[in-house]
Formats: structure tokens, sequence, C-alpha cells
């Protein structure tokens, strides 16, 4: 059967976002043609369409990366995603246990997006986030996600510049993996004014069925409202949380 006109060049434009993985998420237009076993003038027309759509971007040294177009797609396509409907329940009993505001976060790209989130009943702390996004390494989500994303994802997020955010955000890759280390041994991650200051918020990562971590929940508000004893509290509870909701994705890990 003969294919419909411009199937083909469908087909190369999605293989081409499909080239972006969190092990490679940026290409130089020689290193994807190749990749892709394409004429670099196919292969730039193509980058050129889905530039001019949003889908990628260009950064310094002409490097091309996913850009914001696909968080917008993403976004819809996670409104319908099984991960909000088994989470929300949870977030609701959370909110409700602690009185302060619970979140569903997911990894997009190189930040956090606030997919889902529960506004705690209490008055001060309690704004909504929704669809805002921040740095992985100045949220307690995006820690607890880093913690168990693959080596050279970590190595390459750590090898650019964390730029601060608050005075406590941290700045050092060295103390960002003893960090993430101390994450993997409690299972739940704490932001201490690292992206706002006087905000405490504890995660805990989200496993797919497959072991892979995209997504963190969380619980926060006023630091003055969490003693030592409190965070570690809350972190057990959400830890505890993130295990049951990753248990109704099919992970037995």
């Amino acid at each position: 059967m003969k294919p419909y006109p411009g199937t083909q060049s469908v087909l190369r434009a999605l293989a081409i976002l499909q080239a972006f993985t969190d092990e490679r998420p940026s290409w130089r237009l020689a290193d994807l043609a190749r990749e892709l076993e394409l004429n670099k003038t196919t292969t730039y027309r193509l980058l050129t369409a889905l530039e001019s759509a949003g889908m990628v971007s260009r950064g310094e040294g002409g490097a091309y990366r996913l850009g914001p177009g696909i968080l917008t797609l993403a976004g819809r396509a996670l409104r319908q995603n099984d991960l909000r409907q088994v989470a929300r329940p949870y977030l609701e009993q959370l909110a409700r246990d602690t009185g302060e505001t619970a979140s569903l976060d997911l990894l997009a790209g190189d930040e956090i997006l606030i997919f889902d989130e529960v506004i705690g009943p209490r008055l001060v702390g309690s704004v909504s986030s929704l669809g805002t996004r921040h740095p992985l390494h100045a949220t307690s989500t995006g820690k607890a996600i880093m913690a168990y994303l693959p080596a050279a994802r970590v190595n390459e997020l750590l090898a650019r510049p964390l730029p601060p955010i608050t005075p406590a955000t941290i700045t050092d890759p060295a103390e960002l993996r003893r960090q993430l280390a101390q994450i993997r041994q409690d299972g739940y991650a704490v932001g201490n004014g690292e992206l706002e200051e006087d905000l405490l918020v504890v995660g805990a990562a989200i496993h797919q069925f497959d072991g892979r971590v995209t997504a963190a929940i969380s619980v926060g508000g006023p630091a003055a409202r969490f003693s030592p004893e409190r965070t570690r509290r809350m972190g057990e509870l959400v830890r505890d949380t993130a295990v049951k909701i990753s248990a109704r994705l099919g992970w037995s890990g």
C-alpha cells in the first residue's frame, strides 16, 4: 500500500523528537542526522519546522533541545494520565492529615512542573502554585527525583551552574550529591528555604511500574510550622504515601 503524501516527513519529525531522551537531551545537527541516518539538509529542514512550532529550540553553541511547545502538549496528555487519577486521593488525604498543601510534581526537562495540588486548610501558606515550574536542585521533589535518575543524567545536570534562588539554595555539586545519597537512604527529601525563604517542603519520589522516576509528591508550608521532629514525621508520611502510589502504578520494588 502506497503511503499517504507527507507521511514520511511526519515519521521523520517524530523520530527527531523521540531522539531527545534523558540520556541525550541535546543534539547538534550533524550528530542527529547521523543518528537517524538522514542527510543534513533534510534534518535541518525538519528541525526548522519543529523550531517554528516551539517543539525544539536552539541553545548556546547551536545545539537543539526540546522546546516549550512540548510541555504544552505534554500537559494536555498528562491531564488524562492515570498518574493524576491515582495520586489525587492520596494528595487529598495528605492535606487532611497534615493541614498543609500537598502536590504532585512532574519532571519536565530540567525543571519540576507542579501538575496537581490540594491546598491545605491553613490560611498561611495556602496559595495555589499549579502549573508553576522550578529548578530541580532548588526543590524537595526535584531532589527526590534526581536521587533516582541515571548517573549520566545526574552528571550532566550537575555539570551546569546551579543558580541560587535564595541564600539557602544548594549550588555546590558535591553537597548536592551528598544530599542525593541521603535521600536514597531516607526515602524522602527536604527543601528548607531553598526555593523560597521560610518555606519548608518534604518530597518523595514516585516509581513507575518499571522503576523509572519522573514524578514526586510533597507536603509543605511555612518553616515555622516544621520542627525537626515534625519534618521527620512528615517526611516518613510522604515517603510511605509515595510508596503506596507507586504500588498502585505497578511498582514492586
